[in-house]
């Protein structure tokens, strides 16, 4: 990836995952990412290194017209060749500033340069012609712009087309991932418990990766079809589940919120929230689902004990005696706003998120949470380490997970 806005972070690379996911589509095995700013000689040295240890090198960016754009040339520079100018391409870029109703300037001219003996590929959606080198033995360079919608039209039209010519019907394959999603343990916790299952074997892979208060399982395999690879994965899923299942609650792309949706929706039954330290993050998740006014009544922010007093009907007693951050007002806020909501299920939540407010006996971190319903209200205590705003968000999915888990038990 070229340019020297990424190593800045000026801009966040995307086109690294959009390549990775095609090319593992295409069972081709990405092994190295590098960022490299707009500099001739660096650009030069990371693509020689690159040709040395793959077959199939990528570039992103630098192919625009300005001086700062030096992907073609210290390609160029890399295998000792020359830049030419294409006519062809010329013409091609001529006639794309005409129908743009344009006047194609001096510094557009640069992007009719090729390396000798290189291929240019269309661009659809730019101006900024890619390239495709082929070097000696079956290595390859292939150019493409740093656009994300330039370079995704690029990789379905020219790229993906050339990679299959390439690896022909013999080597043609898939690399097809699974993920498994958990809560409850840490990341620590599941690679011990799997560990054995991790190194049994190469194909599937196992690889854990945590964040957002949860761990997620990437089981990956690599077979001639997308069937063959979810046939190959199926008995690792299940040797997994056996091991995790009690913290096992979704795939894939499937958050919290949309397990508990489904569910509500599946028992016909009624949520109503009331937030205090979450600040309305629970109702948001709840609420970002389509279709979520089928089991979402109402919402409380009741961040003062006078708005749990006078919204929710705390009795004033139990705040004086044990404090809005307690398991007792949990309990209160979730019957109250069931109450008031005329819902099924009443969730709650209060807590210090910090950074200040704690003390020796309630800490930054901790946090109460209530679920009320027609057998009772239930009281959950829970600490949380990270930084105010972790905080609030690990409560939210916190909250979310206490929903999950009593709406499994009451099928």
């Amino acid at each position: 990836m070229v340019g020297t806005e990424l190593l800045l972070g000026e801009v966040i690379d995307t086109n690294s995952a959009f390549l990775a996911q095609r090319l593992a589509e295409l069972g081709v095995d990405v092994y190295y990412v590098a960022r490299v700013g707009d500099n001739r000689q660096r650009i030069a040295k990371l693509v020689q290194e690159a040709c040395q240890r793959a077959d199939l090198v990528i570039t992103a960016g630098g192919l625009g017209p300005t001086a700062d754009d030096l992907t073609k040339e210290a390609v160029a520079d890399a295998f000792g060749l020359e830049m030419e100018l294409r006519k062809e391409v010329l013409a091609v870029l001529e006639e794309r500033f005409r129908l743009l109703e344009t006047c194609m300037s001096d510094n557009n001219r640069r992007q009719a340069y090729l390396p000798k003996g290189a291929q240019a590929l269309p661009n659809p959606k730019g101006t900024a012609p890619g390239v495709l080198l082929e070097l000696a033995e079956g290595k390859a360079v292939i150019m493409l712009p740093g656009v994300p919608v330039e370079l995704e039209a690029m990789m379905d039209d020219s790229v993906v087309p050339y990679i299959k010519q390439r690896l022909g019907e013999n080597e043609a394959a898939t690399i097809y991932s699974r993920v498994l999603r958990f809560y409850g343990l840490g990341e620590s916790s599941i690679d011990s418990l799997v560990q054995e299952i991790m190194e049994a074997g190469t194909n599937p892979t196992i690889a854990p990766y945590a964040g957002g208060g949860e761990v997620r399982l990437r089981i990956t395999a690599k077979a001639a079809s997308e069937t063959e690879a979810a046939r190959l994965i199926e008995p690792v899923e299940e040797q997994l589940l056996n091991k995790l299942g009690p913290y096992f609650y979704g795939h894939g792309d499937e958050q919290m919120e949309m397990v508990v949706a489904r569910l509500l929706l599946s028992q016909g039954k009624t949520v109503a929230v009331a937030e205090s330290c979450t600040g309305g993050l629970i109702s948001n998740r709840l609420t970002n689902i389509p279709g979520s006014s089928g089991y979402y009544l109402q919402g409380a922010i009741t961040y003062s004990n006078a708005a749990k007093e006078s919204v929710l009907g705390v009795d004033p007693k139990l705040l004086a005696e044990y404090g809005a951050v307690s398991e007792p007002v949990a309990k209160a806020m979730a019957a109250g706003v069931r109450q008031w909501a005329g819902a099924d299920l009443g969730i709650s939540v209060t807590g210090i998120a910090g950074p200040g407010g704690g003390t020796e006996v309630k800490p930054v971190g901790l946090v109460f949470f209530g679920l009320s319903h027609a057998g009772g209200t239930k009281g959950y205590r829970r600490q949380f380490a990270g930084d105010r705003l972790q905080i609030k968000d690990r409560a939210a999915l916190a909250a979310l997970n206490i929903l999950r888990q009593h709406l499994l038990e009451s099928k």
